[in-house]
């Protein structure tokens, strides 16, 4: 009976797994060359779990990937509000990110965000809430940093989960990148500044609500997706021979 009952969430286990001792693997890498053996490695994990899922998605997977790269280079290499380990863009990183779409696509799925799905937005919403304000109050105290950064992402996801159709997605996507910073940044894989650049907003290491960025991303690819669906119908008649009169 146990069995049967996690057996919708097999993959969501894997996901977690691979994500969690991927990180650790890297905070104990010395060299490049390892480190783009685990991109590759990242790679090929993606393209095998992305094939469990309808073509349609997958393509959306894959647009993550080059979605996030944007996002990662901007965030990390150009404004610099956190660091990697080497100073560089790790290569397992993009697909990283595309492990992570797939994980809300297919968690959306799952019976718990089928059967109760606002109820599980709603404790997502009073987790990401009460981290928020712990990362205001209470834990400044043990880390010395006040989490400005991360209560402006609270009124973003918010956004996402009360007003996007796909609420479900992004109460899945808090989960993983949830999971993902805190044992990123525990495990020394990438350090968030306690300072963003250029400004004087404070940050937590990580930040409470970053899922709200994630979400930006994700959300991104959404209507890219979107957008290359409807010019794709648009250009179809176009390449469609047209017949002979006889």
């Amino acid at each position: 009976m146990l069995r049967r009952s996690l057996r919708p969430y097999w993959l969501h286990g894997y996901l977690l797994a691979y994500i969690a001792l991927g990180l650790l693997a890297d905070s104990r890498v010395t060299a490049l060359w390892q480190q783009y053996g685990l991109g590759l490695l990242t790679v090929l994990v993606l393209w095998l779990c992305s094939r469990l899922i309808p073509e349609g998605e997958r393509r959306q997977v894959w647009l993550c990937v080059g979605v996030a790269t944007c996002f990662e280079i901007f965030g990390s290499l150009v404004w610099g509000v956190y660091r990697y380990r080497f100073h560089n863009l790790p290569l397992y990183v993009p697909p990283g990110h595309g492990l992570v779409y797939l994980f809300g696509l297919t968690a959306a799925r799952t019976p718990v965000l089928t059967r109760y799905p606002r109820q599980a937005a709603a404790v997502a919403l009073a987790v990401a809430t009460a981290w928020t304000v712990a990362g205001l109050t209470v834990l400044t105290g043990l880390t010395g940093r006040v989490d400005v950064l991360g209560a402006l992402c609270l009124p973003l996801f918010a956004l996402f989960l009360l007003r996007s159709p796909r609420y479900q997605l992004f109460t899945a996507l808090f989960i993983a990148t949830s999971w993902l910073e805190i044992i990123g940044t525990s495990v020394g894989t990438w350090a968030w500044l306690p300072i963003a650049p250029g400004t004087h907003v404070g940050s937590g290491n990580p930040p409470s609500v970053i899922a709200g960025g994630y979400c930006v991303i994700d959300g991104s690819v959404i209507v890219l997706s979107i957008l290359l669906s409807r010019l794709t119908r648009r250009l179809r008649p176009l390449r469609t021979p047209v017949a002979k009169a006889a």
